[in-house]
């Protein structure tokens, strides 16, 4: 058979996976594989949507890390998989990296001066605590006595008020007219007085006890009906 020139050279030719120099990586096997870089296929070129969907980054961040790596070579990507601390190094220089370690530290600042405005309002806090337990012992002890008293007298005063108390004391007025008048009318019967002084003043007690009589006669049909 025929040998065809440059097929021996082809055949012993290393691949260029296989001539980098073989330095154990500190990374799990399943990233060291995922870190190489491949070869351009139409295969390769399919998305997969199984590991598109479990992986928690977005396309913009895959694609800035992958802007991050295009450029550097062979070397420095072997050297990124074999030593820890320039991995981290490189980690550290991603944007967004940059921007998450910038707002957790603009976080970490903001809860600092929170808690020491806290710290500083606990004098404060704990003086109004002290005024509210003395008002609460003293102070709205005597409202609430106050508040009971005044509670008392409107409750008198809706009970003296009543219809039944109006016409009770009604009644007793009309009683006391009565009196009166047979008080009068015993005077002039003694010859107490005499009959120019009797006469003005028993009219106006009959006359007042009758209009009280009126009175309550409306006041007790009205509640009646």
């Amino acid at each position: 058979m025929f040998k065809f020139w440059g097929s021996q050279e082809q055949q012993a030719q290393p691949r260029p996976e296989d001539a980098a120099p073989s330095q154990q990586s500190w990374y799990p096997p399943s990233v060291s594989s995922s870190s190489r870089p491949l070869t351009p296929t139409r295969t390769s070129s399919t998305p997969n949507l199984s590991s598109r969907g479990s992986s928690p980054v977005s396309p913009t961040e895959a694609a800035g890390v992958i802007a991050s790596l295009k450029d550097k070579s062979v070397d420095e990507l072997q050297k990124l998989l074999s030593d820890k601390e320039a991995y981290h190094q490189f980690f550290l220089s991603l944007e967004q990296v940059k921007d998450q370690n910038n707002l957790r530290g603009e976080l970490r600042k903001e809860t600092l001066q929170l808690s020491r405005e806290n710290m500083e309002k606990e004098p404060r806090m704990v003086e109004l605590r002290n005024q509210c337990r003395i008002i609460r012992t003293t102070e709205l002890a005597a409202a609430q006595e106050r508040l009971n008293e005044l509670e008392r007298q409107k409750e008198e005063t809706l009970k003296s008020r009543s219809p039944s108390s109006l016409l009770q004391r009604l009644q007793e007025a009309m009683n006391k007219t009565e009196e009166e008048s047979e008080d009068l009318h015993r005077q002039l019967l003694n010859s107490e007085i005499d009959l120019g002084t009797f006469v003005p003043k028993y009219k106006k007690l009959r006359n007042t006890y009758h209009r009280r009589a009126l009175v309550h006669l409306a006041a007790k049909t009205s509640s009646i009906s």
